[in-house]
């Protein structure tokens, strides 16, 4: 246990150029750990290999700017003091609700009264412990976030009051019943065609979504508490689309690792807290646009399978090459911030409607048919200058795989060239993965 805090506050120690407001003496976070069924043993192993994956992906980076010093400090707290922060929340009868995906109304949350936090994992570590419940030919994120639960080794799934499930893939759907065995869950049944009827069904969703939130926290829901909740959600949606805008320039002023790494954070960060250092982050970007000198480095998007804390594989090997993530058309992209919901209204009703309005503007693959995701791509590649595009998929995600011909046709006619990477979230294919990207880099 010891060593693991000493390797937390050694990465603390090595972050660059962080602002003495940042730097706090390490709290003991064992009792803590304890007291939420942490299995300490696993958690210590898994601790122990954060400073050398953040120090190699993103502190050897050059120029990076000073606004990322706080997401620097939030990676070294990652399982401390937000912990801590959700912990202090319940002590007060406050309520921790965990969700899987961007379809999960976080207004609704705000709401009442709760405290959201984004739960899929993207770690190979917790895939072992996923695999003893779940079939090994399912996707690495279903599997990890299983594992993440079932092993005990991650302080959010155990702060967590209640998860929020949704039927996005067969593959959820089913290991939704797994996970109810270990804390309570509710299911949001999302239609998978936009037509009036469904829509109007998700409005049903919704609010039977707002009537178990009222039953957990005991707080009600009001028009007033909602549109609050709706304006809190919104503010993030302007403040990470004002971040995307930036990099439209040549050349963007932020990495796409670094740009990755803050929209994974977005999902469990106090929203409040997130918006204010983005914000100021973005101030900073604002000066570095009028005098940044353009290198010739490829721009990519990377459109696709959503890629969870801490997946940096890709970004971290497209970057290491002669080239720049400058958009990502994925749940933890665009898919997360486009779109307002509309504020206006004077009953719960009218809200809602604003919200399933927003929500089924997501053009996510569980959909039939789908050529709004088609059509973004399209949009994407020419509002942010993009040379060429990746269509990553993680291994058995076939939601995303089915629609790799679609994405293929479209962007051939368009003349935009295009490879698919398919990948989990081991190292072994690192090397292959290198290679083809090189590749693809020297052809276009």
């Amino acid at each position: 246990m010891e060593k693991v805090r000493c390797d937390i506050i050694k990465l603390i120690a090595i972050l660059s150029r962080i602002k003495e407001e940042y730097v706090i003496i390490m709290a003991d976070y064992k009792k803590l750990w304890t007291k939420l069924g942490i299995d300490l043993e696993k958690h210590d192993k898994l601790c122990a290999v954060l400073p050398e994956l953040y120090g190699g992906v993103y502190l050897t980076q050059k120029n990076r700017p000073e606004g990322m010093n706080y997401f620097n400090f939030v990676v070294a707290e990652v399982h401390g003091l937000r912990i801590q922060e959700l912990d202090d929340y319940k002590a007060q009868g406050g309520k921790v609700v965990g969700t899987f995906c961007v379809f999960v109304p976080d207004e609704v949350i705000l709401a009442a009264k709760a405290i959201g936090v984004g739960l899929c994992s993207g770690s190979q570590f917790w895939v072992e412990d996923g695999e003893k419940v779940l079939p090994r030919n399912l996707c690495p994120l279903i599997k990890a976030l299983m594992g993440a639960k079932v092993g005990g080794t991650c302080p959010y799934f155990q702060s967590c009051d209640m998860l929020i499930g949704e039927t996005t893939c067969d593959g959820k759907k089913k290991a939704w019943e797994i996970l109810n065995d270990y804390v309570p869950v509710h299911v949001m049944e999302l239609p998978q065609m936009k037509r009036e009827k469904n829509c109007k069904a998700w409005e049903e969703e919704i609010k039977e979504f707002i009537s178990k939130m009222e039953e957990l926290t005991g707080n009600k829901v009001t028009v007033e508490s909602l549109r609050q909740g709706i304006k809190t959600a919104n503010a993030k949606r302007r403040a990470l689309k004002r971040l995307y805008d930036l990099r439209k320039y040549k050349p963007s002023p932020i990495s796409g690792l670094d740009v990755l790494l803050i929209s994974q954070i977005a999902f469990y960060d106090d929203p409040d807290r997130f918006v204010k250092k983005l914000n100021e982050l973005c101030d900073e970007l604002d000066e570095r646009v009028k005098k940044d000198v353009d290198e010739g480095k490829k721009r990519i998007m990377i459109t696709g399978a959503p890629m969870a804390l801490p997946n940096w594989k890709l970004h971290s090997i497209i970057e290491g090459l002669n080239a720049q993530v400058v958009v990502e058309e994925t749940c933890t992209g665009t898919r997360y911030f486009e779109n307002e919901v509309c504020e206006e209204g004077e009953t719960i009703d009218d809200l809602v409607k604003n919200l399933a309005d927003r929500y089924m503007k997501i053009n996510c693959a569980c959909f039939t048919p789908n050529t709004g995701r088609i059509d973004d791509i399209i949009k994407y590649a020419d509002e942010y200058h993009v040379d060429g595009v990746i269509d990553f998929n993680l291994s058995f995600c076939h939601t995303y795989a089915v629609e790799h011909k679609d994405v293929e046709k479209v962007l051939k006619e368009k003349d935009i060239p295009l490879i698919q990477i398919e990948t989990d979230y081991s190292t072994e294919d690192s090397g292959q993965i290198k290679t083809r990207v090189e590749a693809f880099l020297e052809m276009i």
